[in-house]
């Protein structure tokens, strides 16, 4: 039996994964009980696990250390990984979004020059070359509202989901970019060599997902 490998992101999307993966079949149980380990092997179902950061799943896929991982849209728009993207998943909803104070509206998107805040400098250098903007891009991974509070940037460039941060910190949703779920990717070399194992789970994971939605 051939052996695939997952990579996951412990937290939310990894327990959704696993739920998904579950109904198809997959023995997650040794997940449960993982601990610290970073590697989580069922060697009855020929199937392990690698726990890593989000950000790090495709590059993990890319480069074939794993076969199949679960990772954000957003994520994957800013890596620009070499993978194929097989399914959207429907979960980790969330909205890709320009924000600021109410008084940036029409700045934010006439202004040249513009300081961007974010965790995603190649997703704003390219949404804002698009709109023929030249924009001033500070990276920051922490919490990015805080740029436009302090003076360090005019907008943001993140996330949102309920929005009530935003809305907490006298902050508002200046342009919506596009919606963002979690994707399955799969590595393009190992679609080839391990298609027998991996087909089956895509067409099990398109099932369930069609039920789940009433299609």
């Amino acid at each position: 039996m051939k052996k695939i490998t997952i990579a996951l992101a412990k937290g939310r999307l990894a327990d959704d994964a696993t739920a998904l993966l579950t109904q198809c079949g997959i023995d997650c149980g040794p997940l449960s009980s993982a601990g610290r380990r970073l590697v989580v092997e069922d060697p009855a179902s020929g199937v392990s696990f690698i726990l890593v950061k989000p950000s790090d799943v495709p590059t993990y896929v890319e480069r074939g250390v794993a076969d199949l991982g679960v990772v954000g849209k957003d994520t994957l728009m800013e890596r620009g990984s070499r993978v194929y993207e097989m399914l959207d998943l429907g979960f980790g909803k969330c909205r890709l979004c320009v924000a600021g104070f109410p008084n940036e509206v029409g700045r934010a998107i006439t202004a040249f020059n513009l300081r961007v805040a974010t965790k995603y400098p190649r997703i704003a250098r390219s949404y804002y070359a698009e709109k023929g903007m030249t924009i001033d891009v500070i990276e920051l991974n922490g919490s990015v509202e805080l740029g436009p509070l302090v003076g360090l940037s005019d907008v943001i460039l993140d996330i949102v989901e309920s929005g009530r941060t935003l809305e907490e910190n006298g902050l508002m949703i200046l342009e919506k970019i596009c919606d963002i779920s979690a994707r399955l990717i799969v590595n393009r070399v190992s679609l080839k060599t391990k298609g027998d194992r991996i087909k089956p789970l895509l067409a099990s994971m398109r099932a369930v997902l069609r039920e789940e939605n009433g299609r």
